[in-house]
Parts: structure tokens; sequence; C-alpha cells
């Protein structure tokens, strides 16, 4: 935002256009990717394998979704990051064998920096649990990561799994993170070719949709964007103060923003309506 905001002879409406899609952590070529993914390695796990793991855990097979993390006071300041990686982890589950066929599904955070306090459980401290609990089958997968990099390659695969390992968790598997999935990536292009052809919307749009629990609405200022505007942008930013934002009243200003979408669709229906009236009328034949 800082980018689009700070260099107007680049990014402003005037000489690019641009929408911004807000989030994407429920799409259902996302969550069937994923789930593929974890279901191949949830195959590869033996008969003997999961008969043993049953002498010490009533389930045959774990499942570790391990996410990045994020300080706490991001949360408690409105971010949804937890929601929907929390909603994000259900979907995939439920495409996934259930606790009745054995697999039991499990959260974490990871990557945690500095002295602070982040979203937790961490997976550094799951893991132990784990062990304690007799797990011996289980699959990590990387949520939350699109592709193959350090905190997948060196955290989990080297470090995360010697603690794993250490912690009695002998058949460790990893899901590859999605990188060029073609389920993926094949989501991601209708995703765009979708967001084109709704009303745009712009980086300030996006940030207050992805920040909710920082907006009150009654008591906004109009400053200038400087820019950041999409197409249709009316150059309006909205200044936040701290409120405390529940499940619940992210989800009625989801509902809003989808009737406010509505309205817009009716709106340009109305307009392509009378075009055509138009044309027809002015039309001889």
């Amino acid at each position: 935002q800082e980018e689009f905001a700070s260099k107007p002879q680049f990014w402003g409406e005037k000489v690019m256009t641009h929408t911004v899609i807000p989030q994407w952590y429920d799409r259902p070529g996302y969550v069937k990717a994923m789930a593929d993914l974890i279901t191949n390695e949830l195959d590869t796990f033996t008969e003997e394998e999961c008969e043993e793991q049953l002498k010490s855990n009533p389930y045959k097979k774990h499942v570790l979704f391990s996410a990045h993390g994020v300080p706490q006071s991001y949360i408690e300041a409105g971010d949804p990051y937890q929601f929907q990686i929390q909603q994000c982890v259900e979907k995939i589950k439920a495409e996934l064998p259930s606790e009745a066929e054995g697999v039991q599904v499990h959260l974490s955070y990871q990557s945690r920096v500095g002295p602070i306090e982040w979203l937790r459980p961490y997976t550094d401290d799951v893991l132990p649990e784990l062990g304690e609990n007799g797990v011996k089958n289980l699959v990590v997968v990387p949520i939350s990561f699109v592709s193959e990099h350090i905190e997948t390659l060196e955290e989990i695969d080297i470090e995360y799994r010697e603690l794993a390992e250490e912690s009695g968790i002998n058949n460790w598997r990893r899901a590859p993170a999605l990188n060029t999935d073609e389920t993926f990536i094949d989501d991601m292009a209708d995703m765009v070719w979708e967001a084109l052809n709704q009303p745009s919307q712009s980086v300030t749009e996006a940030c207050v949709a992805n920040n909710v629990g920082t907006i009150d609405l009654d008591e906004k200022r109009d400053i200038s964007l400087a820019g950041v505007g999409g197409v249709g942008g009316d150059g309006d930013l909205f200044e936040v103060t701290p409120s405390t934002t529940t499940v619940g009243d992210l989800n009625k200003i989801q509902a809003e923003a989808k009737e406010r979408f509505g309205g817009r669709i009716a709106i340009i229906a109305i307009a392509a309506a009378v075009l055509i009236e138009l044309l027809v009328g002015n039309n001889p034949l």
C-alpha cells in the first residue's frame, strides 16, 4: 500500500488500473489441491505401521497443519488471519478421512521470532506433546505456504523432523507445498479471471476488508489516497481506530460486503438494460 501511495507517477489510477483480491483461503480448488497432497502422504503408511500405531494411540494416522505464526497483538487488533487459517483447515479436513476412519487433525503455528507472544500453540511445543500421546505416524502440512522455501525445507524438514524423531514420532511424512500443482494453478487462474470480471477493489479497500477489527465506519475521516484507488476508486481512505472484533462481527461485515457487491451488480444490470433499450429503440429494424 505504501508503494502505491508514495509513487502515483507509476501506480496512480491515471497510469495503471488495478484490482485487488483480498483473500482466497477458502477457494474450492485451493482446498482440493491441499487435500490431494495430504491424502497422497497418508496413503504411504503401511498396514504394519498403522497396526503398530494403534498400540499407543487410538488413531492410525495424524495430520499436523503448521501455519506461519503472527504476533498475537495483530489478531487482537482485528487481523482475520487466525480465523481464516482455522476455516481453511476445517475445509481441508472435511476432504480428508475422518476420525472415525482413523485420522486425527491438529493445528499449530511456526516461525515466531522475538520475545513477544505469537499465535499458539507453537509447532515446537505440539510435536513433543504428540510424541507423549503415542503418535508415531504423522503427516506435517505447511499451511499458508504455497511454495518450498527455508521455512519448509529447513525449519520443517530439518529442525521439526529432528524434534519429532526425538519425541518418538518415527514415521514422519511431510506434504509438499503446492508449488506448480495443476489444480492449484488452475484455481489461481480462475480467481484472477473472476476478479477481472467483477467490480474492482482498491488496495485500501482490500486492507479494510482484511483488517475489519480496526475500522470504525461511524468515525472515518477522508484523506487522499495519493493514487491507491483502483478501477472506480473514489479516492477516499478510512482512518482506522482500534476496536474489538468477534467472529460474529466478522461474519456480519462480510455479509454487508456481499450486499454492497450485489448492489453494484444490480446497478450494472440496470444500466445495461437501459443501454440495450436505447439501442433497440433507435434501431430502424
